[in-house]
């Protein structure tokens, strides 16, 4: 018993002996500051939030990168807002987009993965032209898509539908 009174006040001793170190003062970085536009998209039952600063032109989905996105025409639909103009072009080169999307299938995920695309170009460019640009060019990459899906009544197997009446 006298053996773990001594392990005790030994224990004591070696914490009470380390003082805590001063931390030296962090210095400023001289680099100006990165800007970072959070925007988000929905698209039916899909949410799409993405964060953009300036970069070299990546863009990711999930922590993947858009490229490796299968199939081919759901990657093509997410792309379509950098290809709508060379100045649309020069933009996205500039920046890197973070894209996390969840909820819906798989084409209205990339629906607003889509607009996310775009909403985030607009706001790194600053520039309003580019704004009506897309609106002209297709109103729901800047407007998230209101519509959703009826829900099924009773009396029916769909919303509208009825089941078939027999006779026999």
């Amino acid at each position: 018993m006298a053996d773990e009174v001594q392990i005790v006040e030994e224990k004591t001793t070696i914490a009470s002996a380390k003082a805590p170190a001063k931390k030296a003062p962090r210095k400023k970085s001289t680099k100006k500051s990165e800007e970072i536009f959070f925007v988000k998209s929905k698209r039916k039952r899909a949410i799409a939030r993405g964060s953009s600063k300036s970069g070299t032109g990546k863009i990711k989905v999930n922590g993947f990168d858009i490229n490796i996105t299968e199939p081919i025409e759901l990657r093509r639909i997410m792309l379509e807002p950098i290809y709508v103009s060379k100045l649309t072009q020069d933009v996205a080169k500039k920046i890197d987009i973070k894209i996390n999307v969840y909820g819906g299938g798989q084409s209205s995920q990339a629906q607003a993965i889509r607009g996310v695309i775009a909403k985030s170009i607009v706001a790194s460019s600053g520039n309003d032209s580019l704004k009506k640009e897309y609106i002209r060019y297709d109103r729901f990459m800047i407007i998230d898509d209101a519509r959703r899906v009826e829900p099924k009544k009773f009396k029916g197997p769909k919303a509208r539908a009825r089941f078939q009446k027999s006779y026999r």
